[in-house]
């Protein structure tokens, strides 16, 4: 196996979580990492927080990097353009071809972007460091801030740029912040506490054109009211980056597919998927595979998937243990620390368990069964502990 090659797409904490797994698992081979970033693999849930507001660095958010992969090489500034499976090739956008014996899957997800006419001078997304260090030379205190989405991104802009002293206004098709994961009850009490901090929701609305000549001077909403600002952040969901995987016959419907190892289905050449893009089965998930984009998936999937593939690499058949990791997230909004495990965003219906919703609180979700799938809280992260050993013991066949 020393004399085998891996290439791991997408320089991200998947990539680099995976990276340490085959070495932890004895694969001793040659390890590329690709990355369409200048940088290796930094912490992204501060770009929308503390790097945007503090204007942090890569040496502020890079991660610590193991000694057993200290001889990976690093292929950075030229991302996947496209695979054939059947020759194990990759190419890269800037032309160069990669061979290889096992291959990672891990180039997650970019923001979604709506068909919006108008100027796009003024137009920003944040998934990267370079995107967080030009949308905060962007941001001027007392001036107007657009943010279309109000899921956990755009709400946690709104924060940051609130705290940066922007006029922020947060446009979104929803009826309330958030609502997707946390229910119309927690998203209206997060919405009060950002409007008493000075945010404007426009909710049920979305934005019909960016206006100006190069640059943008103001949108304008379905509604027909008009927002001047020269500045808008698009937040409104993701999209996987699987464009440069068409044509290998897997399955991309929504993300990449893969079973409970992290073994892509479709393909008998030794293939793994980690992180935002995999589409993977769990017992705790009833109602099939899943793409969490949570920030502790890319570890758990990594480090299943890693030994996956040095197993397969040495001729072995991967462990069948089920996967079972906990979807978990935390959210920091102004002061507010928001933190959950488990699914709420499948719950049927919810409960406020402990304090109210206009104070620290805990919610429980609920499935069509009455069995709880997932909790959030505001404010009591301590209080929380308990229910990763309850939404872990939940039998999956009640979920």
């Amino acid at each position: 196996m020393d004399n085998k090659r891996v290439v791991i797409v997408g320089a991200g904490l998947g990539g680099l979580r995976a990276a340490e797994a085959l070495r932890a698992n004895g694969f001793a081979g040659e390890i590329d990492i690709v990355g369409d970033e200048e940088h290796i693999p930094y912490n992204r849930p501060p770009l929308s927080k503390e790097a945007l507001k503090s204007g942090l660095g890569h040496e502020d958010l890079k991660f610590r990097q193991r000694d057993s992969i200290a001889d990976v090489c690093w292929i950075l500034g030229s991302g996947a353009r496209s695979l054939n499976l059947d020759e194990k090739t990759l190419t890269l956008e800037n032309g160069e071809e990669l061979i290889f014996d096992g291959l990672v899957i891990a180039t997650g997800i970019r923001p979604r972007l709506l068909p919006i006419p108008g100027p796009t001078q003024g137009l920003f997304t944040l998934r990267t460091l370079s995107d967080a260090q030009k949308l905060r030379e962007a941001i001027v205190p007392g001036e107007n801030l657009v943010i279309l989405g109000s899921g956990f991104i755009g709400c946690e802009l709104a924060a940051t740029g609130t705290l940066l002293g922007a006029n922020v206004h947060v446009v979104s098709l929803d009826s309330e912040p958030m609502v997707m994961p946390m229910g119309l009850e927690l998203g209206g009490a997060m919405r009060r506490r950002h409007e008493a901090k000075g945010v404007t929701f426009h909710l049920g609305r979305t934005v019909s054109s960016f206006n100006g000549g190069e640059k943008i001077e103001s949108v304008t909403l379905d509604s027909g009211e008009v927002i001047p600002t020269r500045v808008v952040v698009e937040a409104i969901g993701s999209v996987p980056n699987v464009e440069w995987l068409e044509g290998n016959d897997l399955d991309l419907s929504n993300g990449v597919l893969v079973d409970h190892t992290m073994r892509v289905i479709g393909t008998d050449v030794p293939v793994v998927a980690v992180g935002d893009i995999a589409r993977h089965p769990s017992v705790l998930y009833a109602d099939g595979p899943r793409r969490i984009e949570h920030w502790n998936m890319p570890t758990e999937t990594g480090k299943r998937a890693g030994a996956t593939l040095a197993a397969l690499l040495r001729g072995e058949a991967p462990t069948n243990e089920p996967f079972a990791a906990l979807p978990a997230f935390w959210s920091d909004q102004f002061e507010y620390q928001l933190q959950s495990y488990g699914l709420p965003g499948a719950a049927a219906s919810s409960k406020v368990v402990s304090g109210d919703l206009e104070g620290p609180c805990i919610v429980e979700y609920f499935n069509d069964n009455g069995h709880l799938i997932g909790v959030i809280g505001i404010d009591t992260v301590k209080e929380l502990v308990p229910y990763r050993k309850q939404l872990m013991n939940t039998d999956s066949s009640s979920s």
